[in-house]
């Protein structure tokens, strides 16, 4: 066989005659063959084992039988053929031809006839060369060449060049502005692919968790703000759940909708949320509206003690289940404690890891232990580890781009993409808003938007 690892079922064997006749028998079920020929037998068996292959989606054995003995084959779905190596042949015997008897002596006493003319030996018959089962492979149809269709030959008359758009930054945009169109420099076709990355909408929910073993590495800012950044360039269908036992901050650093309803309040409505007679509009009696971002917020409740507001791993599938009804992209900002079964439950709905961390060494070390640790998890963690993204912000303006550079970097043999976010004051206090943000470090928040898209 050809490396192929084929499986024995279904049972299929073949018999053929020389007269051309011949039966297949599948599972037990017999198809009598009837031809004129040993080669048209042989066609049309390879043609029914091949039909099977193709109903199965993969190659079958068959063992065949016939005049020129037994052998087994490996029949594809394309009715190729191949002889199986795996199991033996049993060729038909080779009849050689029996020689000629010799003349008798003539007595010595008689009288010799008179000369005739010389006689030509009769010739030999060559001897049968020995079968091999090529014949069935040699038999196998051909398939048909594939011709592309007139559509597909056909050149589309709605077939054009896409036009890049002319520049709108820099000099070379006040120059498009002044009517010389100008192409964008190297610097803004990155900025539009990463617009483009974070402006997808891909099928069925995404979820995003932003992890961190240690507080203050920087989790709530890194979910408020990539999700504004998707949700202002991919639009609405954006959620940040503040998925933590322990005095969540995520309510904290967003605005207020006209109540004050947490997920404690959501969770008793869970079933009629996920009946069919629910709306999305429903969900404004629970979730924050940010005006100016356009996500929404599940807030916990910080105020309460964490035992006053246990949440456990079925109350986080129920959450998600409502979260992914009515949400695209859902984004969770985790609490610190990796071992609580509602840290863990998230992990096993998470579609995209990402760790916050800032330039502090005990908190890239926390992020790099929680990849380690997850790596050996499960396969699924380890995935997650694998493909993560990790977003190094710059939280004390006294680090220096050295030690952002210095923490990227010994993530990078951990993670898919390791970004950094530079010092900003907007982000160290009070609400966050993207549009409070300095140009820069809005740039380098899209493009941490981007790696996350890269990886959904």
């Amino acid at each position: 066989m050809s490396g192929i690892e084929v499986p024995t079922f279904p049972k299929i064997e073949a018999r053929t005659h020389a007269n051309g006749s011949g039966e297949v028998t599948i599972n037990g079920t017999s198809y009598p063959i009837e031809t004129t020929t040993l080669e048209d037998a042989r066609a049309a068996i390879l043609a029914r084992v091949a039909e099977t292959a193709g109903k199965m989606q993969r190659p079958v054995r068959v063992t065949t039988t016939g005049p020129d003995g037994e052998w087994p084959l490996i029949v594809h779905p394309d009715g190729s053929v191949e002889a199986d190596d795996s199991l033996p042949a049993n060729p038909a015997p080779v009849e050689e031809p029996e020689p000629e008897p010799e003349p008798a002596p003539a007595p010595i006493d008689s009288v010799p006839a008179p000369a005739a003319a010389p006689v030509a030996p009769a010739p030999v018959a060559p001897a049968q060369a020995a079968p091999d089962g090529n014949a069935w492979v040699r038999q196998a149809p051909v398939p048909a060449p594939e011709y592309p269709s007139r559509r597909e030959a056909r050149q589309s008359f709605l077939t054009q060049e896409q036009i890049e758009e002319p520049a709108t930054q820099g000099w070379r945009g006040t120059l498009t502005r002044f009517g010389i169109r100008m192409s964008p420099n190297d610097s803004e076709r990155a900025e539009r692919s990463d617009v483009l990355a974070v402006s997808q909408h891909w099928p069925g929910p995404r979820t995003i968790a932003v992890v961190n073993g240690k507080g203050g590495a920087g989790k709530t800012p890194t979910t408020v703000l990539l999700a504004a950044v998707f949700a202002r360039h991919g639009g609405a269908g954006v959620l940040t759940w503040d998925n933590n036992q322990t005095r969540g901050t995520l309510g904290w650093r967003t605005e207020q909708g006209p109540h004050e309803a947490t997920l404690l309040d959501l969770l008793p409505q869970v079933d009629r949320l996920l009946s069919t007679g629910a709306q999305s509009a429903d969900l404004a009696h629970f979730v924050h509206h940010q005006t100016r971002d356009r996500f929404d917020v599940l807030r916990s409740k910080p105020m309460a003690l964490a035992h006053e507001q246990r949440v456990e791993p079925s109350d986080v599938d129920a959450i998600h289940a409502v979260a992914a009804k009515y949400y695209r992209l859902i984004f969770i900002d985790s609490g610190n404690d990796e071992s609580d079964p509602m840290w863990l439950r998230m992990i096993d709905h998470t579609d995209q890891l990402v760790v916050a961390t800032t330039t502090r060494d005990d908190h890239a070390e926390a992020g790099a232990l929680l990849l380690e640790a997850l790596a050996e998890r499960d396969a699924g963690s380890a995935e997650l580890a694998r493909d993560a993204v990790v977003i190094v912000n710059q939280a004390d303006p006294k680090s220096t781009p050295a030690e952002l550079a210095r923490v990227a970097d010994g993530y990078r043999s951990l993670a898919r993409e390791a970004v950094t976010v530079p010092h900003d004051p907007a982000m160290v206090d009070g609400v966050l808003r993207f549009g409070s943000l300095r140009p820069d470090t809005q740039r380098a928040w899209l493009a941490a938007g981007a790696a996350v898209a890269r990886g959904l």
